[in-house]
Order: C-alpha cells, then structure tokens, then sequence
C-alpha cells in the first residue's frame, strides 16, 4: 500500500504519533494497579524494548536509508553513514545540556546543566528527551512513503506498532519509581504519560522535513536511526541491568529483536 497524498501521509504520521503516547499511557497506568513492579521483569522489558529499537534500527531506518541514497550520485554509504553520526552527536549535544536523571539513580547522578528541579521532572525529563528521535524516526518513515517507492506504508505501520510496543515498558518504567516514592497514583502516572507526549509533535516535525526537502530523506532516516542507537546503548540497556539481571535482561533484547524483525519483515 502506497501514500501518495501529503496530506494523508500527515494524518497517518499524526495518528501513528498519538498511538505511540497512548501505549506510554497505558503503561504509565499500571500504577492505578500495582505500587511496583517485580524488578526482574522490569529489565526483562527493557532489555525487550531496547531489542525493538535495535530491529527497528535496522529494518525500518538504515536499511530503506540505503536502498535511497542507492538512487543518488553520492556513494550509497555516505549520507547514510553522514546521518547516523549526526543523529547520535545530536542527541549526545542535548543530553550534556537539557537536565535530566536516568532511571534507577540518585538525584546526585543528574547529567546535563546544574539545576534545583525535582526528581520527578528530571526522570520524565530523561525519558522525554529519548522520546523525540523515535517520534521523529515514525514522522520520517511515513514521509518517506509519500516521497519514494521503495519505502511502504506497512513498513511504517511496522515501526509505529514497535515503537509503540517499546513504549509500554518505558510508561511504567517512568511511573513506578515515582509511585514508590511517595507520589499519588495519579500523580504518578500524569508523569509517566507526560513523557510520551512529544511523540505527535516529533512526529509531524519528522514527516513535514521530508515532504518539504525530499532530497533529505536517507539523511533523516539515517539521523533518527542514530539518535535511537544512543538511547539503546546509553540508557535502555545500562538501566535493564543496573539489578544485576543481566542474563534475563539479554534474552529480552534477544526476544524484542526477534518480534521487531518479524513484524517488519512480516508487513512488508
């Protein structure tokens, strides 16, 4: 299936957006049911969720990026590799200033420009901030069904549904701790969902840079497969084993790999 209208495309780039915060949603939720979360299952999802992205990574980003850039004058490999480094000093630029607290650490462990803020903002600040190249990378595959035939629509749907797989974890990965700590169950999960809410606004950034400047597209999606691979390899993966469980945390990114590849695979 092929979009060929702008319009469309932007609208399902939009509701692509609004289904990823709603699965951040849902998973912030969880704390109207439960004050916390077995731990082991906890990494076990993010090892899950990181397994995702990295699939995603690939399947959807990298590999239609290059299929792309194939058409052009340059060597394939150039805007592609150009873009994934960019993507990744991006997101490196912006977590060195925006402040902000990974999950499982002290207020002591804030990265990013000093600040008084709460720990509740810091974590929400952290997740937020890991939000937006996946928001981004879900506007982009959208704007790139519009623009090229080598890229299809179910292969966005494909990245939209992982991302939004991805994203249930991480709603409660952000809303348990707070629970914990004190916070309403409300409160709690305001917080967690607040998160996931740049998702539509990425995602229109995302679609609208590639249907106003097509010929930016194997950059684009190259850049948000970067800036995804920092927040596998700098957040996802380091918190799923902070406890020490290490071997359950793998198999979950072995399993999420596996499912995202499936998936994409299974849609084209």
């Amino acid at each position: 299936m092929e979009v060929t209208s702008s319009f469309n495309t932007f609208i399902y780039a939009l509701l692509a957006g609004i289904f990823a915060w709603g699965m951040t949603l849902l998973g912030a939720s969880t704390v109207f049911l439960v004050k916390e979360v077995n731990r082991k299952l906890l990494d076990t999802m993010l090892g899950f969720a990181a397994g995702i992205m990295l699939a995603a990574i690939y399947w959807s980003l990298l590999e239609p990026a290059i299929e792309i850039a194939k058409e052009g004058s340059l060597p394939k490999w150039l805007p592609v590799a150009i873009g994934f480094l960019l993507g990744g000093i991006f997101l490196r630029i912006i977590d060195s200033i925006l402040p902000h607290l990974h999950l499982g650490l002290p207020i002591e462990k804030a990265e990013g420009i000093s600040t008084t803020w709460k720990k509740s903002i810091l974590l929400v600040l952290a997740m937020t901030l890991h939000n937006i190249p996946e928001g981004l990378a879900i506007g982009i595959a959208f704007g790139a069904t519009a623009t090229e035939a080598t890229s299809s629509f179910s292969a966005a749907i494909a990245l939209a549904i992982g991302i939004g797989m991805h994203n249930l974890p991480e709603g409660m990965a952000v809303s348990m701790p707070l629970r914990r700590e004190g916070l309403t169950s409300f409160k709690s999960f305001w917080y967690g969902q607040l998160s996931g809410i740049v998702f539509p606004f990425s995602c229109i950034i995302g679609v609208l840079t590639v249907l106003i400047i097509r010929p930016i597209l194997p950059y684009a999606m190259a850049f948000a497969a970067g800036a995804m691979i920092f927040v596998v390899v700098e957040e996802l993966i380091p918190t799923s084993q902070q406890e020490g469980h290490t071997d359950l945390a793998t198999m979950g990114v072995l399993i999420g790999f596996v499912s995202m590849m499936i998936l994409d695979l299974a849609l084209h």
